[in-house]
């Protein structure tokens, strides 16, 4: 039972080719309802890991690659298609690559990192989520207006910008109190 979350975790990273498969041929209502499964599975897996203590290594690693993964591809799918403006794609790309870049360079000359999402990470996360959906519907049923999907694109950006910040400081912070491990 106790891999149940890293289970979960699998079944979004499966999903994630054929939502971009559908959104690359049109298909956006069938492409929201994969990706809105997908991003409910993140959920329900962090819930599930934390309520009946199924936490493990593997899904520590599993759970942020599978999420960065599904928000990366879709961006950057979208973004192809003209569904999502470029700099809110590059945006949300040079957060994930920052972080990823930033904790391996921590990993390599300190040692573990032991970090937690942050809550502007996760209001990121969710914000990404959402405007991501609201694209996809939009797609598909030409609703919400262009307006609401620009305002929610800036909301993205700025909270992409200060979740990646966050990481950032806690990066450098972490790095400058910490011994370099010998190598």
């Amino acid at each position: 039972m106790r891999h149940i979350p890293n289970l979960i975790c699998l079944v979004r990273l499966v999903l994630i080719w054929p939502v971009v498969r559908l959104l690359h041929t049109g298909r956006y209502e069938l492409a929201l309802t994969l990706f809105v499964i997908a991003a409910l599975s993140d959920g329900l897996d962090g819930f599930l890991a934390k309520r009946y203590h199924w936490v493990s290594d593997l899904g520590k690693v599993l759970d942020p690659a599978a999420d960065k993964l599904l928000l990366v591809s879709v961006f950057v799918e979208s973004a192809w298609l003209q569904l999502v403006p470029w700099w809110v794609t590059a945006a949300a790309v040079a957060r994930d690559v920052m972080i990823g870049l930033g904790a391996l360079i921590y990993r390599l000359w300190f040692g573990p990192l032991n970090g937690r999402p942050t809550l502007i990470s996760k209001i990121n996360t969710a914000a990404q989520l959402l405007y991501l959906a609201l694209v996809m519907f939009g797609a598909a049923f030409l609703f919400p207006p262009p307006g609401v999907l620009r305002a929610l694109a800036c909301i993205v950006v700025v909270t992409t910008a200060l979740s990646g910040l966050k990481y950032l400081s806690t990066f450098t912070r972490r790095a400058w109190s910490a011994p370099a491990r010998a190598a």
